[in-house]
């Protein structure tokens, strides 16, 4: 009776899960009081990533290593966590729009393989201030559905991207 049950659950989850789009996307932005030219700058080089990003600070033994010239087109990073939530994989800088956008490619390895696109923009709206926008996106087999709907990455991402636009706010204005 009890394997009947789990089967029947596992069935229902995997229904449910193909079910949920192919594709994800979430957004989030943030204002900072600081000039665009500024902000971009910053934002630019991976780097600074480990002073903003909520899954870089996360893991203090995070192992890092970097490929190429920081803040143009080819330039990867690469990180290696024990810590599941941070996993292990590279991203790689794919585009660049001076002033204006930074797209990445992001290949994770663990603790699933993925590969996700991402791109950060500033729009000046004023002198003195920057709107940030962080997008991420991406494909999902079956597998990840399931990891999605089960650990409800959608809302759990959504809550790290803004806490990770909250941090660049605080690095970028004091």
């Amino acid at each position: 009776m009890i394997l009947l049950i789990i089967l029947l659950i596992i069935v229902l989850l995997l229904l449910s899960a193909s079910f949920l789009s192919d594709h994800y996307c979430i957004e989030a932005s943030i204002v900072i009081n600081r000039p665009v030219e500024k902000v971009f700058e910053f934002i630019r080089y991976l780097r600074h990533a480990d002073r903003y990003n909520k899954w870089t600070m996360v893991d203090r033994n995070l192992k890092r290593s970097f490929l190429g010239t920081d803040g143009t087109v080819g330039f990867v990073t690469s990180w290696d966590s024990e810590l599941n939530q941070v996993g292990k994989g590279e991203q790689e800088i794919i585009a660049l729009q001076e002033g204006t956008r930074v797209d990445y490619e992001i290949r994770f390895e663990k603790p699933f393989q993925n590969i996700s696109h991402t791109y950060i923009s500033t729009v000046g709206l004023s002198d003195t201030r920057t709107e940030v926008q962080w997008v991420f996106k991406g494909k999902r087999n079956l597998q990840l559905k399931v990891v999605h709907l089960v650990f409800n990455l959608q809302r759990g991402l959504s809550k790290d991207i803004n806490e990770s636009l909250t941090n660049l706010k605080r690095v970028m204005e004091s």
